[in-house]
């Protein structure tokens, strides 16, 4: 086995955590840089916001462990691949998860960006159906994916990869008022 092969190894088994975590932040931050260069096209005279993007990674530190511990226990109550168990996971996933990661989501930033936990439950009250609606036409598919021809160690990591996609769809729910006010 080649050393760089050993390596991976370790990253999705020893390490798994760590890299899930790590993966996480990095996509959170890599999604909030898209989302920006693409609403600076609009706002030429915008500066990039690199705080934005550091509370968009340190989210990471949050979601990373979560999704880590979310689909231990998800892969441990449902551990086979089959359809019936895949549509079960799918379920499960959509009903606990996705109002609890999504609601973090938006708490978490809040928070961040030094605001209070009401202003956090406002945020949440306003954008929650929005974007767990969204999250209904993202995920369940991803996940049939995921669950059906994917390793337990590489859900989060896959799952971190389709989160770029939907970080950008985040980021721009999260700021997207930000941005109209500045161009008011």
């Amino acid at each position: 086995m080649s050393k760089f092969q050993e390596f991976t190894k370790k990253l999705f088994s020893k390490y798994m955590l760590a890299t899930n975590t790590a993966t996480t932040c990095a996509l959170l931050g890599l999604g909030d840089y898209i989302v920006q260069n693409i609403e600076r096209l609009d706002h030429k005279d915008a500066k990039y916001d690199f705080h934005r993007t550091g509370r968009m990674m340190s989210m990471g530190f949050l979601y990373g462990p979560m999704s880590h511990v979310w689909y231990k226990i998800l892969d441990g109550y449902l551990p086979a691949t089959n359809l019936r168990t895949v549509a079960k996971k799918i379920v499960v996933d959509q009903a606990v998860a996705g109002p609890i990661f999504c609601s973090a989501f938006f708490m978490g930033m809040s928070l961040l960006e030094g605001k209070t936990v009401k202003h956090g439950v406002d945020e949440i009250k306003s954008k929650f159906l929005i974007v767990y609606m969204i999250d209904w036409c993202v995920w369940p598919p991803a996940q049939f994916l995921n669950f059906s021809y994917l390793g337990p160690q590489y859900r989060v990591v896959f799952c971190a990869f389709i989160t770029l996609f939907w970080n950008c769809i985040l980021s721009w729910l999260k700021h997207k008022d930000i941005i109209h006010d500045h161009a008011s």
